[in-house]
C-alpha cells in the first residue's frame, strides 16, 4: 500500500473519531466521511505499518444509513464528524462503542453487558441543541474578518454563518461583533504572530429562561468603544442579559483566560432544569462555568443518575467533580446531605450561590482535587475540620456531619475525560457507600475505572448511554455499581 493509491472498500464499522473502517489485503483503512455500509473508492493519504488513512474519493454504492448533511460545510468543519449518518444509526453506533469498551477494556462478558444495558436516550431533535457556542475569529487569505469553527485536527477557521447544532441567533451575534470590529478598526487575533485583539466570541444561553450572555475573549485588557459593541449586539439580541470581557493573553490554544469583567448587564445568566421527578433547580452560570451544552438531554441524564442513586431523603452523598453544583443540587432535594468537591475555585463559588438560590441548606462544597480532598476527609476528623473551616463553614457546628462525610450512602462521580485517579477510587471504596453512580464522557476510561472498582467489591448493575452531542462521536454514559 502506497500513498495516493486508489482502493475500493466496503465500510464495515466506524472508528471512535467517526471515520469509516474498511479492510483490504489484511490492512485496516480509516476513511474520513465514509459511512458504515458504503462501497467507495478511497485515496490513501498516510501509510502506517498495519493500517492506513484515506480520503473519500467517490461513493460507488451508498449505505442505507447515508444521508445528506444538513450543513453544507459539515465535511470540512471539525464540529460534526457524522452528520452524513442518519440519526437512528448514530445512536446505534454510540451504544456499540460503549458496549465494546465495557467488554474489551472493562473485561465484562458480552452477554452480561447486553443484559444490563438500558436503551440509549436519544434526542427529540438532534439540531439546534447547543446552549453554548465558542466561535474563533480570524482573517481569510485576503485579510477579511471571518468567524466559524476549526477544521478537523487543525486551527484553520472554516467560515460559518449558521451552525446547525447551535441556536439560530448564535452566529448572528458573532457577526454583530464582527460588524463592530469593522466599524471600529479592531483586528482579530492571529495565532502565528500573537497580535490582534479579539480571539473568540462565546455565547451562552439559558434555554429555559431565554437569558443570553455574550463573552468576548481578547488578547489584551480592554475593548475600545464598548457602547458601540453593546449597540451592535443588542440589534440581534434586544433582551441581552450579560456582556462580558474575558482576558487571555497567553500564546496557546486555550480558549478562556482566568480574568473576566462585566461590560453590560449581569455577571451571570440564569437557567433552570426540570427532572422527570418534577423537581426544578435554578442555576446561575458565569462565562467560565462548566454547564452541559445540551439542556434537554442534561435533564434526562441527571434524571437517570438520580434514579440510579435511589435517594429517599436521608442519604449522605458525595458528588465528586461537582462543577457549579448541577448534579449536587439535583440530588440535594432528595438526600439528607450532599457534599461536593471541585478543583475550579469559581465553580465552588457558583455552587454555593446556586445552593442559596434554591434554598438548599443540606449542601457543603469544597475546593480542591477530588483525588486529594476525599482522602483528606477520610484520614481523620482533624483534617476534615480544617477543610470545613477553610470553606467558611463551621466545623464545630457541623460536628455531626463528620461521620456522615466519611461514611456516605452514595457517591456520585462525574470526572473529566481522563477518568478517576486510583487514589480517588481507593478512597471511594474505603468509604464503602452502598451505591456508586458514575457519569462519564469517555466510555474507555469509564470501563477502566469500573474494572478497578470490581476488584474493590463493587459490581456493575446497569448503565445507560445518553446522547448529549448529536452528529458527533461524543456521548455520555451513566452507570450504577453496588457494593
Amino acid at each position: 500500500m502506497n500513498k495516493n493509491d486508489i482502493v475500493r472498500l466496503t465500510i464495515e464499522d466506524m472508528s471512535l473519531e467517526g471515520a469509516g473502517i474498511g479492510h483490504t489485503d489484511g490492512v485496516t483503512i480509516f476513511v474520513k466521511d465514509a459511512v458504515v455500509g458504503d462501497v467507495c473508492d478511497v485515496i490513501i493519504t498516510k501509510v502506517k505499518k498495519t493500517y492506513c488513512f484515506a480520503a473519500l474519493k467517490e461513493v460507488i454504492e451508498p449505505s442505507a444509513h447515508r444521508v445528506e448533511p444538513a450543513c453544507d460545510i459539515a465535511r470540512v468543519c471539525g464540529g460534526c464528524q457524522i452528520m452524513q449518518i442518519d440519526y437512528a444509526k448514530q445512536l446505534e453506533i454510540k451504544e456499540n462503542i460503549v458496549a465494546n469498551n465495557l467488554v474489551k477494556i472493562g473485561g465484562y462478558d458480552r452477554d452480561f453487558v447486553n443484559e444490563i444495558h438500558e436503551p440509549i436516550i436519544g434526542m427529540t431533535d438532534p439540531f439546534r441543541y447547543r446552549n453554548k457556542a465558542q466561535v474563533p475569529v480570524g482573517t481569510d487569505k485576503d485579510g477579511n474578518i471571518i468567524a466559524g469553527f476549526y477544521g478537523a485536527r487543525s486551527h484553520r477557521i472554516v467560515p460559518s454563518t449558521d451552525c446547525k447544532i447551535c441556536s439560530n441567533k448564535s452566529m448572528d451575534i458573532v457577526y454583530a461583533v464582527i460588524d463592530y470590529m469593522k466599524e471600529n478598526g479592531i483586528k482579530p487575533y492571529d495565532e502565528s504572530t500573537g497580535k490582534g485583539l479579539i480571539r473568540h466570541v462565546l455565547i451562552r444561553e439559558g434555554m429555559a429562561t431565554g437569558e443570553t450572555m455574550v463573552c468576548v475573549v481578547v488578547n489584551g485588557n480592554k475593548l475600545p468603544q464598548v457602547d458601540s459593541l453593546i449597540s451592535h449586539v443588542k440589534e440581534v439580541e434586544p433582551e441581552l442579559a450579560s456582556l462580558v470581557l474575558n482576558i487571555n493573553t497567553r500564546r496557546d490554544n486555550v480558549i478562556m483566560g482566568f480574568e473576566t469583567h462585566t461590560l453590560y448587564g449581569k455577571d451571570a445568566i440564569r437557567d433552570t432544569i426540570t427532572l422527570t421527578n418534577g423537581d426544578t433547580i435554578a442555576f446561575d452560570i458565569s462565562a467560565n462555568s462548566f454547564y452541559q451544552v445540551n439542556h434537554d438531554q442534561m435533564e434526562r441524564l441527571y434524571s437517570r443518575a438520580l434514579e440510579y442513586a435511589d435517594l429517599h431523603g436521608t442519604e449522605n452523598v458525595w458528588d465528586l467533580y461537582c462543577g457549579i453544583g448541577t448534579i449536587s443540587l439535583s440530588m440535594a432535594k432528595r438526600a439528607g446531605m450532599v457534599f461536593g468537591v471541585e478543583v475550579v475555585p469559581q465553580a465552588i463559588v457558583n455552587a454555593k450561590a446556586n445552593a442559596k438560590i434554591n434554598s438548599l441548606e443540606n449542601t457543603r462544597f469544597f475546593c480542591g482535587e477530588a483525588e486529594a480532598i476525599l482522602p483528606e476527609f477520610y484520614s481523620g476528623k482533624a483534617a476534615a475540620s480544617k477543610l470545613i473551616n477553610a470553606e467558611g463553614y463551621d466545623a464545630a457546628a457541623d460536628s455531626q456531619l463528620l461521620d456522615q462525610m466519611t461514611s456516605p450512602d452514595v457517591i456520585m462521580v462525574d470526572p473529566p475525560r481522563k477518568g478517576c485517579d486510583t487514589a480517588c477510587l481507593d478512597t471511594m471504596a474505603a468509604m464503602a457507600p452502598q451505591r456508586i453512580v458514575y457519569v462519564s464522557c469517555d466510555s474507555a476510561t469509564l470501563a477502566r475505572d469500573l474494572k478497578y472498582l470490581e476488584t474493590k467489591g463493587y459490581h456493575l448493575q446497569k448503565y445507560t448511554v445518553v446522547d448529549q452531542f448529536g452528529h458527533t462521536m461524543h456521548t455520555e454514559t451513566v452507570a450504577l455499581l453496588t457494593k
